[in-house]
Protein backbone atom coordinates (compact mmCIF):
# COMPACT_ATOMS: atom_id res chain seq x y z
CA UNK A 1 0.00 0.00 0.00
CA UNK A 2 1.34 3.42 -0.96
CA UNK A 3 1.98 5.84 1.87
CA UNK A 4 -0.02 9.04 1.89
CA UNK A 5 1.58 12.34 2.83
CA UNK A 6 -0.66 14.56 4.94
CA UNK A 7 0.17 18.24 5.23
CA UNK A 8 0.04 18.90 8.97
CA UNK A 9 -0.94 22.53 8.33
CA UNK A 10 -4.16 21.42 6.65
CA UNK A 11 -5.51 18.78 9.00
CA UNK A 12 -9.12 17.79 8.41
CA UNK A 13 -11.59 19.04 11.00
CA UNK A 14 -12.68 16.51 13.61
CA UNK A 15 -16.07 15.06 12.67
CA UNK A 16 -17.57 16.33 15.93
CA UNK A 17 -16.76 19.98 15.23
CA UNK A 18 -18.48 22.28 12.80
CA UNK A 19 -16.61 25.10 11.15
CA UNK A 20 -17.55 28.53 12.50
CA UNK A 21 -16.98 31.28 9.92
CA UNK A 22 -17.25 34.85 11.23
CA UNK A 23 -17.39 37.96 9.09
CA UNK A 24 -15.57 40.95 10.57
CA UNK A 25 -15.35 44.48 9.19
CA UNK A 26 -12.28 46.67 9.48
CA UNK A 27 -13.55 50.25 9.29
CA UNK A 28 -12.40 53.78 9.95
CA UNK A 29 -11.56 57.02 8.23
CA UNK A 30 -9.47 57.68 5.16
CA UNK A 31 -5.84 56.62 5.66
CA UNK A 32 -6.44 55.09 9.11
CA UNK A 33 -4.64 51.82 8.22
CA UNK A 34 -7.44 49.46 7.19
CA UNK A 35 -5.67 47.98 4.15
CA UNK A 36 -2.45 47.65 6.16
CA UNK A 37 -4.35 45.87 8.97
CA UNK A 38 -5.95 43.32 6.63
CA UNK A 39 -2.65 42.70 4.83
CA UNK A 40 -0.68 42.30 8.06
CA UNK A 41 -2.89 39.60 9.54
CA UNK A 42 -4.34 37.71 6.55
CA UNK A 43 -3.03 34.18 6.00
CA UNK A 44 -3.82 34.47 2.28
CA UNK A 45 -2.65 37.18 -0.11
CA UNK A 46 -5.26 39.86 0.58
CA UNK A 47 -7.62 41.03 -2.11
CA UNK A 48 -7.46 44.80 -2.36
CA UNK A 49 -9.24 47.32 -4.53
CA UNK A 50 -6.61 50.01 -4.25
CA UNK A 51 -6.69 52.68 -6.94
CA UNK A 52 -4.19 55.45 -7.52
CA UNK A 53 -5.30 58.83 -6.27
CA UNK A 54 -5.50 61.41 -9.03
CA UNK A 55 -5.72 65.18 -9.25
CA UNK A 56 -9.51 64.78 -8.99
CA UNK A 57 -9.14 63.93 -5.29
CA UNK A 58 -7.35 67.20 -4.49
CA UNK A 59 -9.51 69.20 -2.12
CA UNK A 60 -11.66 66.14 -1.40
CA UNK A 61 -9.24 63.74 0.31
CA UNK A 62 -7.24 65.34 3.10
CA UNK A 63 -3.75 63.86 2.85
CA UNK A 64 -2.04 66.36 5.19
CA UNK A 65 -1.50 63.73 7.92
CA UNK A 66 -0.64 60.97 5.40
CA UNK A 67 1.38 62.80 2.71
CA UNK A 68 2.94 59.58 1.34
CA UNK A 69 -0.45 58.03 0.59
CA UNK A 70 -0.85 57.53 -3.16
CA UNK A 71 -3.64 54.92 -3.34
CA UNK A 72 -7.04 54.46 -1.77
CA UNK A 73 -9.54 51.63 -1.33
CA UNK A 74 -12.50 52.08 -3.65
CA UNK A 75 -14.57 49.00 -2.76
CA UNK A 76 -13.11 46.70 -0.09
CA UNK A 77 -10.15 44.71 1.15
CA UNK A 78 -10.50 41.00 1.92
CA UNK A 79 -8.45 38.62 4.01
CA UNK A 80 -8.83 35.40 6.00
CA UNK A 81 -7.50 34.12 9.32
CA UNK A 82 -7.81 30.55 10.60
CA UNK A 83 -7.91 31.02 14.36
CA UNK A 84 -8.08 27.31 15.20
CA UNK A 85 -9.53 24.08 13.80
CA UNK A 86 -13.03 25.44 14.24
CA UNK A 87 -12.96 29.24 13.90
CA UNK A 88 -12.21 31.22 10.72
CA UNK A 89 -12.42 34.99 10.45
CA UNK A 90 -13.19 36.62 7.11
CA UNK A 91 -12.00 40.23 7.13
CA UNK A 92 -13.61 42.92 5.00
CA UNK A 93 -11.92 46.33 4.99
CA UNK A 94 -14.28 49.18 4.18
CA UNK A 95 -13.47 52.21 2.03
CA UNK A 96 -12.80 55.32 4.08
CA UNK A 97 -14.04 58.20 1.95
CA UNK A 98 -17.66 59.30 2.17
CA UNK A 99 -18.18 58.91 -1.59
CA UNK A 100 -17.68 55.13 -1.20
CA UNK A 101 -19.85 54.67 1.91
CA UNK A 102 -22.65 53.18 -0.18
CA UNK A 103 -20.56 49.97 -0.04
CA UNK A 104 -20.85 49.72 3.75
CA UNK A 105 -24.40 48.33 3.91
CA UNK A 106 -23.47 45.47 1.61
CA UNK A 107 -20.22 44.75 3.43
CA UNK A 108 -21.90 44.87 6.86
CA UNK A 109 -24.56 42.28 5.96
CA UNK A 110 -23.95 39.20 8.13
CA UNK A 111 -21.01 40.72 10.01
CA UNK A 112 -20.46 39.82 13.67
CA UNK A 113 -18.96 43.26 14.29
CA UNK A 114 -16.18 45.69 13.39
CA UNK A 115 -12.75 46.87 14.38
CA UNK A 116 -12.76 50.66 13.93
CA UNK A 117 -9.28 52.05 13.35
CA UNK A 118 -8.61 55.51 14.72
CA UNK A 119 -5.75 57.83 13.83
CA UNK A 120 -5.50 60.00 16.96
CA UNK A 121 -4.11 62.86 14.87
CA UNK A 122 -7.47 63.00 13.06
CA UNK A 123 -10.14 61.62 15.39
CA UNK A 124 -12.98 63.38 13.58
CA UNK A 125 -12.48 60.95 10.68
CA UNK A 126 -13.70 57.96 12.73
CA UNK A 127 -17.03 59.39 13.93
CA UNK A 128 -18.91 58.30 10.80
CA UNK A 129 -17.86 54.67 11.40
CA UNK A 130 -18.77 54.82 15.11
CA UNK A 131 -22.18 56.32 14.27
CA UNK A 132 -22.76 53.71 11.56
CA UNK A 133 -22.22 50.71 13.84
CA UNK A 134 -24.00 52.27 16.82
CA UNK A 135 -27.07 53.00 14.66
CA UNK A 136 -27.18 49.38 13.47
CA UNK A 137 -26.49 47.83 16.88
CA UNK A 138 -23.38 46.00 15.62
CA UNK A 139 -20.64 45.36 18.19
CA UNK A 140 -17.37 47.19 17.58
CA UNK A 141 -14.04 47.85 19.22
CA UNK A 142 -11.94 50.96 18.82
CA UNK A 143 -8.33 50.31 17.82
CA UNK A 144 -6.09 53.37 18.11
CA UNK A 145 -3.51 52.87 15.37
CA UNK A 146 0.03 53.95 16.19
CA UNK A 147 1.25 56.52 13.68
CA UNK A 148 4.63 58.28 13.95
CA UNK A 149 4.35 61.66 15.63
CA UNK A 150 1.09 60.90 17.40
CA UNK A 151 0.74 62.46 20.84
CA UNK A 152 0.23 60.03 23.70
CA UNK A 153 -3.18 60.20 25.35
CA UNK A 154 -4.54 58.25 28.30
CA UNK A 155 -7.47 55.87 27.85
CA UNK A 156 -9.96 58.15 29.60
CA UNK A 157 -8.99 61.11 27.39
CA UNK A 158 -9.51 59.00 24.24
CA UNK A 159 -12.83 57.67 25.55
CA UNK A 160 -14.02 61.18 26.32
CA UNK A 161 -12.92 62.52 22.92
CA UNK A 162 -14.77 59.70 21.13
CA UNK A 163 -17.76 59.73 23.52
CA UNK A 164 -17.43 55.96 23.91
CA UNK A 165 -19.82 53.91 26.02
CA UNK A 166 -18.21 52.26 29.04
CA UNK A 167 -18.61 48.77 27.60
CA UNK A 168 -16.86 49.51 24.29
CA UNK A 169 -13.35 48.02 24.21
CA UNK A 170 -10.49 50.40 23.43
CA UNK A 171 -7.34 48.71 22.13
CA UNK A 172 -4.04 50.45 21.32
CA UNK A 173 -2.47 48.75 18.31
CA UNK A 174 -0.17 49.00 15.31
CA UNK A 175 -1.74 47.95 11.99
CA UNK A 176 1.66 46.85 10.69
CA UNK A 177 2.06 44.21 13.41
CA UNK A 178 0.14 40.92 13.04
CA UNK A 179 0.06 40.21 16.79
CA UNK A 180 -1.30 43.67 17.48
CA UNK A 181 -4.01 43.20 14.84
CA UNK A 182 -4.91 39.79 16.29
CA UNK A 183 -5.29 41.33 19.76
CA UNK A 184 -7.85 43.78 18.33
CA UNK A 185 -9.71 40.95 16.56
CA UNK A 186 -9.77 38.81 19.71
CA UNK A 187 -11.14 41.80 21.66
CA UNK A 188 -13.90 42.17 19.07
CA UNK A 189 -14.88 38.48 19.08
CA UNK A 190 -14.97 38.43 22.89
CA UNK A 191 -17.02 41.65 22.95
CA UNK A 192 -19.49 40.34 20.35
CA UNK A 193 -19.85 37.04 22.23
CA UNK A 194 -20.42 38.81 25.54
CA UNK A 195 -23.13 40.97 23.96
CA UNK A 196 -24.83 37.97 22.35
CA UNK A 197 -25.25 36.16 25.70
CA UNK A 198 -26.15 39.19 27.84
Amino acid sequence: MDSVHVDSRRRPLPASRELIPLKVLVAGGFGAGKTTFVGAVSEIPPLTTEAHMTALSVGIDDTAAVPDKTTTTVAMDFGRITVDEQLILYLFGTPGQSRFWFMWDELARGAVGAVILVDLRRIDDCFAAIDYFEDRGLPFVIATNAFPGTDVFGEEAVRDALALADGCPLVPMDAREPRSCMAALVALVEHALARSIS
